[in-house]
């Protein structure tokens, strides 16, 4: 056999690669997902199966009870007591009292519009319409025309606090508490992180005794104890007193967390900012603790929602919020045996906003890490 003439451009090979096979069917696409996620192995085969299962006897009677079988409008002769269906028409009925209380229907428009502008202050805040810095101040300024306009006073009528409850109070408690207790855990953090041993022991004996307590005994101390320490003729109601006790529990909190992202601050930071002239407080300001909240944002979302969900505590202490009107109006005669429906539409406004600020925190650290 003779060698081919490469002199001759006729007798050059060419060699043409094959083009790319595709994937194998059973490991991409929702095949490939299933293989994956759901049976890549036969204890996670036979955990799928059991949870469809479950699914498949659980689901569709829910389905059935909550939507297809319901009962949405009309009074409480609209759901008798052998109806399969769940009554709906419970939460149309006392919407007005699990949102507000007891507060007077006639003085419904100051709720309504303190309402809107929480609403409308979220969501500038959760689409970054307007700088950071311009909605903290907002979120500072805001809540005390609303509680002038819920309290009443210089013109108008003044209602008082125990009419107040339901989710209005529920969302007043957690937004003045996450507010006030956020500032306060920082300034506690940074005391137990200083060198000072007056400072230090101060701020550590004001975290320790309230972090070795739960919620529920604080807010008994700040109902039941609190009015017993203040001189003669101070009064300070309830509802006050209660907040108190709530923020001071969360400030307890929020200052480990903070003080857990100030440790993870490397000591190299701390020269650089010496090397260039800042002192303390230049160096805790600008450097330091922008980087330790920036550590601890998933905890510091942890702990609001956390603080939202305590205050259905108050209960214990005369105060109706959301959950204890929810209780309360599920013991009326008119709608006795409705018991699941209520706490199923609390659990629902309770997981809603607790999910928002979840994703709001998710949010906010994506950015946070992109900066």
């Amino acid at each position: 056999m003779t060698s081919p003439d490469l002199s001759n451009k006729t007798d050059v090979l060419i060699f043409k690669p094959m083009p790319d096979l595709p994937a194998p069917l059973m490991t991409v696409g929702v095949i490939g997902w299933l293989r994956e996620n759901l049976f890549s192995g036969w204890f996670n085969s036979l955990l799928t199966v059991m949870a469809l299962a479950f699914l498949w006897k659980t689901v569709p009677p829910f389905l059935s009870w909550a939507f297809l079988d319901a009962v949405w409008t009309g009074g409480s002769d609209a759901c008798p007591p052998g109806q399969e269906g769940a009554c709906w028409a419970f939460a149309f009925d006392k919407f007005r009292v699990l949102m507000v209380g007891l507060y007077p229907a006639e003085e419904m428009w100051r709720p309504v519009l303190c309402g809107m502008i929480f609403v409308l202050l979220g969501g500038v805040s959760v689409f970054h319409l307007i700088q950071i810095k311009k909605v903290v101040v907002l979120w500072f300024v805001l809540p005390f025309p609303c509680f002038w306009l819920i309290s009443g006073g210089l013109g108008l009528p003044v209602i008082d606090q125990s009419l107040w409850g339901g989710l209005m109070l529920s969302l007043g408690l957690a937004t003045i508490g996450i507010l006030i207790s956020i500032p306060l855990g920082i300034l506690l953090a940074l005391g137990r992180y200083s060198n000072l041993t007056l400072i230090k022991g101060l701020c550590v004996g004001i975290i320790e005794p309230i972090r070795g307590v739960p919620l529920i005994t604080i807010l008994f101390m700040a109902s039941v104890m609190m009015p017993l320490f203040l001189p003669v003729g101070m009064e300070i109601n309830n509802l006050l007193r209660v907040q108190i006790g709530i923020i001071f529990f969360s400030s307890a909190y929020i200052a480990e967390v903070v003080r857990g992202g100030l440790q993870a601050i490397p000591a190299g930071q701390f020269d650089a900012a010496k090397s260039i002239g800042l002192n303390y407080w230049k160096t805790t300001a600008l450097v330091v603790l922008p980087q330790a909240l920036r550590h601890v944002i998933p905890s510091l979302i942890g702990r609001c929602i956390a603080l939202f969900k305590d205050t259905s505590l108050v209960i214990i202490v005369g105060l109706l919020d959301f959950l204890g009107m929810v209780k309360a109006s599920a013991q009326d005669p008119e709608w006795l045996g409705h018991d699941a429906e209520a706490y199923v539409f609390c659990a629902l406004i309770y997981w809603i906003i607790c999910f928002s600020m979840s994703r709001y925190g998710r949010s906010l650290e994506r950015s946070r890490q992109q900066e």
